[in-house]
C-alpha cells in the first residue's frame, strides 16, 4: 500500500449533507459552517469561491472545488455580489441580519435556492466531522483547490445529478458513498498534477529508497520496525536512510510511523467497539498502556476520551 492509498481509505462520509443549489444572478452565500471538508461540482453556469484570506478561485460547468475548513469564504455570481444567506454549524441557515432562513428557499428533496432550473446548479456535499477525512489527509491540503473540466472528466456527475434528489430507502448511504468516491477520485488526481504542491509524502513515494519505505511502512504498521530493518530492505544503510527520508518526508522514519499508527488507532477507536488492548496490537503497540500513554501525548486525551468525544459528535448530528 502506498501513502496516498492509506489515506484515501479513510474517507466515510456519514449521513454528510449533500445538497443541489440553484440560484440565478445575482446571489451570493457565506458559508461558516466550519465543516473539515466540502466539495463543490459546478454543474451549470459559473460560480466564484471568495475566501476571507487567499485569492477568489471562478468556476466554470464542470470544475470542482474542494474547501478545506474551518476558515469561512463566500460562494457567489460575482466577487462582489453580498451575501443573501449564511451557512452556519448544524446545517443552520440564516439571513445575513441574523433572521432564521430554513426552509424558506428549500425547492424540493435536497434542493435549494431560488428556483429548481436555475442559471447556475452546482451540487455540495460537506463532511461535518473531522475524523470523517484523515488529518494526515487534510493537513495535505490547501485551504482551497479547484480541478477543471479540461483537466478532469468525473464520471459521476450525471449519477449524483440523479441520486441526490431521489428519495428512497437507504438514500443517505448510496450519496455517502457517491461522496466519498467522488473526493478519492478528485484528490487522486490532483495530488498527479505537477503543480500541485504535494506533500512531502506524496513527492518522497516516488524515490527509489524512501517509496518503498513507505510502502512497507503502510502496508504492515505493527510490525516491530526499526531504521535498521527497513535500511535492510531499502538495500541502504541505517545513516543513509535515516538522512534521505527526514530529507525528503520532513520527519525521520520512526516519528512518521509513530503518527501513522496512532492515526489508525484514533480512526479504530471511532469506528468500532474493539478493545483498546486489540488496537494497540493491531497498530503495533505492545500493550494498551503503551498505546494509551503515546495517544495521550500527541492528541491531548486519552483513547477512551477520544472514543467518548467522537460517539458524543455522532449523537448530536443524528438528533439535528
Amino acid at each position: 500500500m502506498d501513502a496516498l492509498t492509506g489515506l484515501l481509505e479513510g474517507p466515510r462520509a456519514r449521513g454528510a449533507f449533500m445538497i443541489r443549489a440553484c440560484f440565478d444572478p445575482p446571489w451570493a452565500v457565506r458559508i461558516e459552517d466550519e465543516a473539515p471538508l466540502s466539495v463543490m461540482l459546478l454543474v451549470r453556469g459559473e460560480a466564484w469561491l471568495v475566501p476571507d484570506r487567499g485569492e477568489p478561485l471562478h468556476l466554470h460547468a464542470g470544475d470542482l472545488a474542494i474547501a478545506r475548513g474551518p476558515d469561512p469564504y463566500t460562494c457567489a455570481d460575482a466577487p462582489g455580489t453580498p451575501p443573501q444567506a449564511l451557512i452556519l454549524p448544524g446545517e443552520e441557515c440564516r439571513y445575513p441580519d441574523g433572521r432564521p432562513l430554513n426552509g424558506v428557499m428549500d425547492l424540493g428533496v435536497r434542493t435549494w435556492g431560488d428556483r429548481p432550473d436555475g442559471a447556475t446548479v452546482m451540487l455540495i456535499g460537506t463532511y461535518q466531522m473531522r475524523g470523517e477525512i484523515g488529518g494526515r489527509l487534510l493537513d495535505a491540503l490547501p485551504p482551497l483547490l479547484s480541478l477543471t473540466a479540461d483537466a478532469w472528466d468525473c464520471p459521476l456527475t450525471p449519477y449524483l445529478m440523479r441520486e441526490i434528489v431521489r428519495d428512497e430507502p437507504g438514500q443517505e448511504v448510496v450519496l455517502d458513498r457517491l461522496l466519498d468516491l467522488l473526493v478519492i477520485d478528485a484528490l487522486r488526481t490532483w495530488f498527479a498534477r505537477p503543480d500541485a504542491e504535494a506533500p512531502a509524502w506524496y513527492r518522497a513515494q516516488a524515490d527509489p529508497v524512501v517509496g518503498p519505505v513507505l510502502r512497507l511502512l503502510h502496508d504492515d504498521p505493527a510490525h516491530p520496525w526499526t531504521v535498521a530493518a527497513l535500511a535492510a530492505k531499502a538495500g541502504v544503510s541505517r545513516a543513509a536512510l535515516a538522512r534521505r527520508f527526514t530529507e525528503l518526508v520532513g520527519e525521520p522514519p520512526m516519528t512518521y510511523l509513530t503518527a501513522w499508527r496512532l492515526a489508525l488507532a484514533a480512526d479504530r477507536l471511532r469506528d468500532t467497539d474493539a478493545t483498546l488492548a486489540s488496537i494497540a496490537h493491531q497498530v503495533g503497540y505492545g500493550t494498551a498502556f503503551a498505546l494509551s500513554t503515546a495517544f495521550k501525548r500527541v492528541y491531548g486525551v486519552s483513547p477512551q476520551e477520544w472514543r467518548t468525544g467522537a460517539a458524543r459528535e455522532g449523537d448530536t448530528r443524528v438528533g439535528r
